[in-house]
C-alpha cells in the first residue's frame, strides 16, 4: 500500500504518522473548497472504475458539500456496464464534452497518469490518485496517491474510505461497489484479498439483488454473438497457449470477456486476446497460474509498440495506429504469439484450431 500526502502543495508531513482514517480526512480537507472537481476513469470503464469514482463523488460530496464530474474515455461498451449505468442512475461525461482548464482539481481512480490506458492528456495536473494496480513511477508530484496491489478491487479501498469517515451507503452506493468487486475478483475466485471479502460480505445486505439480477443478465444483441462465433472459429490454440484476434470490434469490452470466455478451455493456461477499435489494438490476457505475473509479462510484449498493466493473473494493453487490414492484423498476432513465447519461456509449437 502506497497512501501519503505529498508537499509541497500542502505540506502536512509534521502530522504524520497517520492513521487511515486520519490521513483520508486531511486529504478531504484539502479538497474542501479548492473549486471543481473532476474524476476519471480509465477508458472503456469497467465496473471497478465506475464505482469507485461514484463512491467518492458521494464521499467528497457528504464531507464537502463539493459535487464533482465523473469522466471517461472511450465507450461503455458492454452490455452489463450499460445495464449498471442505466439501472444505478450514474452520471458519466465523455472527457471530450469537457474544458479540463475548468477543473481545479483532478482524480484519477482505478487508473493512473502515464497508464496508457485513459485520455487524461499527457501533462494535465492530477492531484489524487486511487488505484490496485501496480504504479509505474513515483508519483512525487501528486497530493495524495493510494495504491493497493494486493487489493482485488479499488472500490474496496473506497469502501474503506466511507466507513473510516462513518459516510452512510445508500442501496444504490452499495450495489455498484457490491458488483464492482464481485465482477472484479470473480465472487471472491481470482485475487481477492481480506479486505475485499470483508468489503463484499458487508455491501452484500445493503445492495439491491433484483437490480444486481438484471445488471447480470441483460439482454444483447445478434453482434455479440457472432463474435463469440468469430473467437472460436479464428483461435489458435499452441499447446497451453490460446490466442485469439476478433479483428474490428464495436466494443473493446469484448476482448477482455471472450479471454475470460475461453481460458475454460481443457488444457489452456495462458490466453491472449486481440480486438481492433477505433484505431488501437486492444489486448487482454489471462491466466490459471497464480505465480505468474501477467502485468509485467504484457509490459515486455508489447515494449516499443504500446502501453500495458495488469495484476497476476489478468493484464490488458493497446497498441495504437494499427490498421484493420488483415495483413497488420496477422503480423501484430503473430508478433505477440512469439514474443510471449520466449518470454513464458515455452517451446514454441504450431497453432492448431480450437474447432
Amino acid at each position: 500500500m502506497m497512501n501519503k500526502v505529498n508537499a509541497p502543495l500542502e505540506s502536512l508531513r509534521c502530522l504524520q504518522p497517520l492513521t487511515e482514517a486520519d490521513a483520508v480526512t486531511h486529504m478531504i480537507e484539502w479538497l474542501r473548497g479548492r473549486g471543481k472537481i473532476l474524476i476519471m476513469c480509465h477508458d472503456n470503464p469497467d465496473p471497478d472504475s465506475i464505482a469507485s469514482a461514484v463512491a467518492l463523488r458521494h464521499l467528497i460530496l457528504i464531507k464537502t458539500g463539493q459535487d464533482a464530474v465523473l469522466a471517461y474515455g472511450g465507450v461503455i461498451g458492454r452490455s452489463e456496464n450499460r445495464k449498471m449505468v442505466e439501472l444505478l442512475e450514474i452520471s458519466l461525461v465523455p472527457i471530450c464534452e469537457l474544458n479540463l482548464d475548468q477543473f481545479a482539481v483532478v482524480c484519477m481512480v482505478d487508473t493512473q497518469p502515464e497508464a496508457g490506458n485513459n485520455s487524461l492528456p499527457a501533462g494535465q495536473p492530477v492531484h489524487l490518485v486511487i488505484d490496485h494496480h501496480p504504479p509505474k513511477k513515483e508519483f512525487t508530484d501528486i497530493f495524495w496517491v493510494d495504491v493497493r496491489e494486493g487489493y482485488g478491487a479499488s472500490a474496496t479501498i473506497l469502501y474503506e474510505y466511507l466507513n473510516d469517515q462513518e459516510v452512510s451507503i445508500n442501496t444504490k452506493l452499495a450495489t455498484s461497489l457490491f458488483y464492482a468487486i464481485k465482477s472484479e475478483t470473480q465472487d471472491l475466485g481470482r485475487e481477492w484479498s481480506k479486505a475485499d471479502r470483508e468489503a463484499y460480505l458487508k455491501l452484500l445486505p445493503l445492495s439491491n439483488n433484483q437490480i444486481l439480477y438484471d445488471i447480470i443478465h441483460p439482454q444483447v444483441s445478434g453482434d455479440y454473438f457472432s463474435t463469440f462465433h468469430t473467437a472460436i472459429e479464428n483461435a489458435q490454440v499452441y499447446g497451453e497457449m490460446l490466442v485469439f484476434n476478433l479483428r474490428k470490434v464495436g466494443n473493446p469490452d469484448l476482448v477482455a470477456e471472450l479471454a475470460d470466455f475461453l481460458l475454460r478451455q481443457q488444457g489452456v493456461e495462458y490466453v491472449l486476446g486481440m480486438g481492433w477499435f477505433n484505431g488501437t489494438q486492444i489486448l487482454s490476457m489471462r491466466s490459471l497460474n497464480q505465480e505468474v505475473k501477467l502485468g509485467l509479462l504484457i509490459q515486455k510484449m508489447v515494449a516499443g509498440i504500446g502501453t500495458a498493466g495488469g495484476h497476476g493473473m489478468i493484464a490488458g494493453g493497446q497498441v495504437r495506429s494499427v490498421s484493420e487490414d488483415d495483413q497488420s492484423q496477422q503480423e501484430l498476432e503473430q508478433l505477440l504469439t512469439e514474443r510471449m513465447f520466449q518470454i513464458l519461456d515455452l517451446k514454441q509449437s504450431v497453432g492448431e484450431p480450437l474447432i
